[in-house]
């Protein structure tokens, strides 16, 4: 049991992340769920608002969960940590966009996915189910992935860094002090 404590403190943060990431996922992904009923993502235009959607709920989800369990952040300029933590979001949203753009709309392996399918006896007749299932494994196995590492490394080094916020409020705190003593 001590073991599994060690472990846990050892890795709490990343654990944390993951869970905060799977629930941020959820609530994207129902977003996207949602979108789809009105967009078709066989349209490129479409497809971009579909996944801009599933982002602009993902952020606003993430951002207080990341700030207060995950990086346990004390930066009293929430507005500015929020802005950065969403700058950064940006980038990963483009990636995002990039990746659904490209494997749905330009290089489609939905061929060879299906076929690979179809060895473990799943076969789908009906093309709007296939291009469904495309679409989601490459959400769910290409987008998602290399958008979770992403975030994670920018949240990590750039939004939440505590050696950069700790210099950071220990110079407002020296600042602080000397005017006061003038």
């Amino acid at each position: 049991m001590n073991k599994i404590k060690e472990l846990y403190k050892k890795y709490e943060e990343i654990i944390i992340y993951l869970i905060v990431g799977v629930l941020t996922t959820i609530v994207s992904w129902l977003a996207c769920f949602v979108a789809k009923f009105f967009l078709d993502s066989n349209i490129s235009f479409q497809n971009f608002l579909i996944n801009t959607i599933s982002w602009v709920v993902g952020v606003c989800f993430a951002y207080p969960l990341n700030r207060a369990w995950v990086f346990k952040s004390k930066n009293k300029h929430i507005l500015k940590e929020f802005g950065g933590f969403a700058a950064s979001r940006i980038s990963t949203w483009v990636l995002d966009v990039l990746i659904m753009w490209f494997f749905v709309n330009i290089v489609s392996f939905k061929d060879l996915l299906l076929k690979l399918l179809s060895y473990v006896n799943l076969t789908f007749n009906d093309l709007d189910t296939q291009d469904k299932i495309y679409y989601w494994f490459v959400k769910i196995f290409i987008s998602a992935v290399l958008v979770t590492i992403a975030n994670y490394v920018f949240s990590k080094f750039l939004i939440f860094n505590k050696k950069k916020k700790n210099k950071t409020d220990a110079d407002e705190s020296e600042t602080e002090n000397k005017e006061n003593k003038e």
